[in-house]
């Protein structure tokens, strides 16, 4: 039996009680227990709310899905997953806001910003180099050590990069040359509220054109040409700062806002580089959530691989409520066997990983026809990973998962003969449902 949840909310704020209707207020929390309910009910409701302003209608279901439809800018509907708990507290009448809505709004923002971007073709266009005198090779030069530090630190992602034309890899290794900056300096900084003050300050500074280095030079000309927002590289630093002094996280809510903070912030990040195909009919929206899945798969993939090197440095990235469920804790971790608890925790956790790749699938369909080989190939190598821990036999205390060179190559054909799928209608059609 599937549950749903349902719940209105209200442009102040989010409001709820526990009548199986809706209250002469609008304000109702309903518990289905069939997805043909979940349809019947979903669209009356929607119908009573559709001469109201300001209110959205929102549900949450067991299978992971998080919907949104109605008012306040969402006119549409658009999937999002949801895969941490929303708290529902039936004595008070209130649920919990959770990591996942809280990046919700950053994606709409996004998504909106792009949308006003999109050229008459249904693309976007980037802007051309501006070769003032003595700055082109300067910037040139800027461009090849992000391309440097991305090859060095991130081999993998860095091999999906070289199937990108020119102008979509520059920008690509401009974001993570910049992230790899800020990493750098945290771990050596000592007073890092100071300095994380001072890099949104610098942030500022480059995303009006004025960069402080040669790294910051090769973002500051990447926002210029593509429409990027500030916000997910603030999210990006507070994600620096997250990882330096948080080394447990209580559940999988808290673990999912460091994960977007680290790596989702960079899937949206890169969507107004890789573009949105012409032909395709899926929401703005959609895409930005398939690319934050596609962010949230890989840092999970790497927490999974990592935790023997993680847990030598005394950090523990697995939430800890569902360590607790499988019968483990930290000490497990630190002693580094493999028993069958630890086989079946880890399973679980392969498990939700791979639902986010699924989720970050239905998006690449949808990009621009020349983004989708690399993405696809990133997209395919990082989930080999997990076949890796698995062949390991779920060995991650003291071996490394890792995709050897002869597969990473056998899997180029695969994601070219993927990239050339045209945008699905039929999935297209569900998403702008």
């Amino acid at each position: 039996m599937s549950g749903t949840l349902l719940w209105v909310v209200s442009s102040p704020g989010l409001e709820v009680s526990h009548s199986s209707g809706l209250l002469d207020s609008i304000r109702s929390v309903k518990f289905l227990d069939s997805s043909k309910a979940m349809s019947r009910d979903f669209g009356s409701i929607r119908a009573k709310l559709g001469k109201e302003k300001g209110w959205r209608l929102c549900s949450l279901s067991t299978d992971m899905k998080y919907t949104c439809v109605g008012r306040s800018g969402l006119e549409s509907a658009s999937n999002f997953p949801l895969i941490a708990n929303v708290l529902v507290n039936p004595a008070a009448g209130e649920v919990a806001v959770s990591s996942e809505q809280k990046v919700y709004d950053v994606v709409m923002k996004q998504a909106s910003l792009v949308k006003r971007k999109l050229g008459a073709a249904g693309e976007l266009d980037a802007k051309p180099d501006i070769a003032l005198p003595g700055n082109l090779s300067l910037l040139n030069e800027a461009y090849d050590r992000c391309g440097e530090i991305c090859a060095e630190y991130a081999k993998t992602f860095y091999l999906g990069t070289l199937l990108m034309t020119p102008e979509r890899r520059r920008a690509i290794w401009a974001i993570y040359g910049e992230r790899m900056n800020l990493l750098m300096v945290l771990m050596l900084h000592k007073l890092r509220q100071l300095l994380r003050n001072r890099w949104e300050s610098r942030l500022e500074e480059l995303f009006q054109g004025r960069p402080f280095d040669m790294l910051d030079a090769a973002l500051s000309d990447t926002v210029a040409k593509f429409p990027v927002d500030i916000q997910p590289f603030k999210d990006m630093i507070e994600g620096m700062r997250l990882d330096l002094k948080k080394p447990r996280y209580k559940n999988f809510d808290e673990l999912y806002l460091y994960c977007y903070y680290v790596a989702g912030t960079v899937g949206i990040m890169s969507v107004p580089i890789m573009g949105i195909s012409p032909n395709s009919q899926a929401t703005t929206e959609s895409v930005y959530n398939a690319a934050l899945a596609l962010g949230i798969a890989n840092q999970l993939t790497n927490i999974l691989r990592d935790v023997g090197e993680d847990a030598s440095r005394g950090r523990v990235y697995l939430p800890q409520d569902e360590l607790a469920q499988a019968g483990l804790s930290d000490e497990d971790i630190f002693a580094g066997k493999v028993t069958d608890k630890w086989r079946n925790f880890m399973k679980s956790q392969i498990k939700r990983a791979r639902m986010f790749f699924d989720e970050a699938e239905k998006g690449v369909t949808e990009l621009n026809e020349a983004s989708r080989w690399p993405v696809w190939a990133s997209l395919l190598l990082y989930r080999q990973i997990l076949d890796e821990i698995e062949a390991n036999d779920y060995n991650n205390f003291t071996r490394r998962a890792y995709v050897s060179k002869a597969k990473k190559l056998l899997s180029l054909p695969a994601a070219y003969a993927r990239s050339m799928v045209p945008p699905s209608k039929k999935l297209s059609s569900v998403m702008k449902t």
